[in-house]
């Protein structure tokens, strides 16, 4: 999954994995960020970020991984990452999908009258 943050002005590469950690999940990640920097940031962009998420990781392994790698990364554990506490509810999402669905049709009627 490919993010903006608009604080840190950076993209955030996010890679879920349904397993543990493996060594080569780093070289993984590391091309992908790289392939972000190259095709899409900016000059205004701060380096992208990239974050795996594991079901499980010896950190030792993980040490061993990412040492000699400068890009900015990291692991996590599901148990470190709260998701679900940070996404919207499925009526907060549907309240905005229908705001947003009326700015719309009050844009594009504005926009007929203006012709």
């Amino acid at each position: 999954m490919l993010f903006y943050h608009i604080r840190l002005r950076c993209y955030v590469v996010c890679e879920l994995k349904a397993k543990a950690f493996e060594p080569e999940f780093a070289g993984k990640l590391n091309f992908y960020v790289n392939a972000v920097d190259d095709l899409l940031k900016t000059s205004d962009d701060n380096p992208t970020i990239g974050l795996l998420i594991c079901s499980d990781m010896n950190k030792a392994d993980v040490q061993w991984s990412f040492r000699g790698i400068s890009t900015p990364m990291g692991v996590a554990t599901y148990n470190n990452v709260r998701i679900k506490d940070m996404l919207p509810t499925q009526e907060q999402l549907k309240e905005r999908m229908e705001l947003l669905q009326k700015e719309l049709r009050e844009t594009k009627r504005l926009m007929k009258s203006n012709k």
